[in-house]
C-alpha cells in the first residue's frame, strides 16, 4: 500500500478546515509533521490535492475526487478496528437532528436505540437545516434528520415522517375565539418566527405564500422555546411544528388557530452523504427511524 491512514487522516482534516495548522491541532501533531505527511501523499503520486492560496488550501478537483473514497476508507478501517475490538457491535454515531426534531424527538429516540444496542455511542448534534446539511456534506456528521428541504448532488435525501405547523396564540389573545383565521387577519397580525436557514422558516414561508411580503415580522428567533415564551407574553403570533407545541396545547397556556386555507403539511427527512460507508451503527440506525419512528405518535 503506497499511502497510509494518518496521510489519510492529515488530508482530511486539512480538506476540512483548509489549513494544516488546525488539521495538526485535531490530529494532536506537529504542524511540521502534519504538513509532511501531507506532502508525502502527494509526492508518492505525483498529484496535487490542494491548491494553495496563501495559508489557505482549497482542494484541487482531483482532490474533490479523492476526498469521499479516502473518507470512505478511513470508515471501513474503523469500523474494522471495532469488529476486532468488540465484535458485530455497534459503536460511535454522529447524529445531526434540526431544532424541533432534536429538542423533541431525537432524545427518546438515541434512549431506545442505546436500550437496542448497549454498547452504542451515540453523539447528538442540534442545529438548523443549513448547519446540519453542511456538517453531513462535510462528513462531520454520519446522518442528519433535517425538517427543511435540501436539493445537493453529493447528499441522499430519503423522506422520513410527516409533520405539520400550527399558527398558535396566546389563550387570551383575540385571533384565539375566531373558529377560522382569514388572510387578512393574518396580515394584521405581529409574527414571531423562527430564523432564515430553518426549516420550519423554510416551511411557514411556503405555506404564507402569496401574503408573505405583507406579513409583520416582529421578531425571528432561533429557539422554539424562546417564541412560545414570547407568544405567551402576548408579543404576537406564532408558528411551529405541532410537535413542540403538544405539552403548550395541554396545558392551555398556548392555543392553536385554524387557518385551512393555507397548506402547513411538511415532510422531515433523513439524509447522508452519498458517498458515506454504512457502519454497523449506521445501519442499524437508519433501520430503526424507518421500521420503529417514521409513524406520527398520538402525542405528537
Amino acid at each position: 500500500m503506497r499511502y497510509t491512514l494518518r496521510q489519510l487522516e492529515v488530508f482530511l482534516a486539512t480538506a476540512r478546515f483548509e489549513n494544516v495548522s488546525r488539521a495538526a491541532q485535531l490530529l494532536a501533531m506537529s504542524q511540521s509533521a502534519a504538513s509532511g505527511a501531507l506532502g508525502e501523499l502527494e509526492a508518492q503520486f505525483d498529484v496535487q490535492l490542494f491548491e494553495r492560496h496563501g495559508k489557505r488550501l482549497r482542494l484541487s478537483e482531483l482532490g474533490h475526487q479523492v476526498r469521499a473514497r479516502a473518507q470512505s476508507v478511513l470508515d471501513q478501517a474503523q469500523a474494522l478496528q471495532d469488529v476486532l475490538i468488540q465484535g458485530e457491535e455497534v459503536g460511535a454515531l454522529r447524529v445531526g437532528a434540526t431544532l424541533t426534531i432534536g429538542n423533541y424527538l431525537a432524545v427518546p429516540m438515541i434512549a431506545q436505540f442505546r436500550q437496542l444496542y448497549p454498547t452504542a455511542n451515540v453523539r447528538l448534534s442540534v442545529a438548523n437545516t443549513q448547519t446540519v446539511a453542511d456538517a453531513v456534506a462535510n462528513y462531520d456528521l454520519d446522518v442528519g434528520l433535517v425538517e427543511g428541504e435540501l436539493n445537493r448532488a453529493e447528499l441522499k435525501v430519503q423522506r422520513w415522517r410527516q409533520d405539520e405547523l400550527v399558527v398558535f396564540t396566546a389563550p387570551d389573545h383575540p385571533l384565539a375565539a375566531l373558529k377560522h383565521v382569514t388572510d387578512e387577519q393574518l396580515i394584521a397580525q405581529e409574527w414571531i418566527v423562527r430564523e432564515s436557514g430553518s426549516g420550519t422558516r423554510q416551511a411557514f414561508d411556503r405555506a404564507m405564500r402569496g401574503i408573505l411580503p405583507s406579513l409583520d415580522i416582529s421578531m425571528e428567533l432561533q429557539h422554539t422555546e424562546a417564541i412560545k415564551r414570547a407568544v405567551e407574553s402576548q408579543l404576537g403570533v406564532g408558528c411551529l411544528s405541532r410537535i413542540s407545541l403538544a405539552d403548550a396545547f395541554d396545558r392551555g397556556s398556548l392555543v392553536p388557530v385554524s387557518v385551512p386555507q393555507r397548506d402547513f403539511g411538511r415532510q422531515l427527512n433523513i439524509i447522508t452523504h452519498t458517498e458515506k460507508y454504512h457502519s454497523v451503527a449506521l445501519t442499524q440506525w437508519l433501520r430503526c427511524c424507518f421500521e420503529k419512528w417514521s409513524a406520527v405518535e398520538e402525542s405528537d
